[in-house]
């Protein structure tokens, strides 16, 4: 991510050497990093796997694409639902033909974290336990079954329903309830 180059003033700004170490991304970095993972993914995996995590990649950055808009028709809604049912399709494609086939692991920054956390807990409880020998890195799966990708199917009948995202706010109705 760090050879891609910046784009105009506020578009994509230069990501930094370790993308994957990131933490508290705001929105538009997680849009800079999936405008940009196309071309950064491509040729990192053997085939057919390149192919499926190109695949996704495309269908969520269209999806974001729909999901953006400020304005819809009914024919970018009926497209955005499209969109939707191959990013679905995606989703299974991935998770069945490539997850399986490669193990992942917390990355070293995450492990340490994570003993680190324990130490904390176990100093607190009033044990002693050491917590730099024997720190073993988990093992993750992808998971499908949540809440996150479930709800994308109902975004489309919600913009039918509510309108764009950018119609309503949750902080009109805090502010109205916080004066009372």
């Amino acid at each position: 991510f760090q050879l891609v180059p910046t784009f105009g003033q506020d578009t994509i700004q230069r990501f930094s050497n370790n993308v994957s170490g990131l933490t508290k991304l705001a929105a538009r970095d997680f849009e800079d990093i999936l405008q940009c993972a196309i071309p950064v993914f491509d040729r990192l995996l053997p085939e057919p796997y390149n192919v499926i995590v190109l695949d996704l990649l495309f269908e969520l950055a269209t999806w974001h694409a729909f999901g953006k808009l400020r304005m819809h028709t009914e024919t970018t809604l009926f497209h955005f639902g499209n969109c939707t049912t191959c990013l679905g399709q995606a989703f299974r494609k991935f998770s069945q033909d490539c997850c399986s086939k490669f193990t992942t692991y917390d990355l070293p920054c995450e492990t340490m974290a994570c003993a680190r956390q324990r130490g904390a807990q176990s100093a607190k409880m009033g044990t002693v336990e050491n917590t730099t020998t024997g720190v073993a890195s988990k093992c993750h799966v992808f998971n499908m079954s949540t809440y996150k990708l479930h709800v994308l199917g109902g975004y489309v009948k919600s913009i039918w329903e509510f309108g764009t995202m950018d119609n309503y706010s949750t902080q009109v109705v805090s502010g109205s309830y916080m004066s009372c």
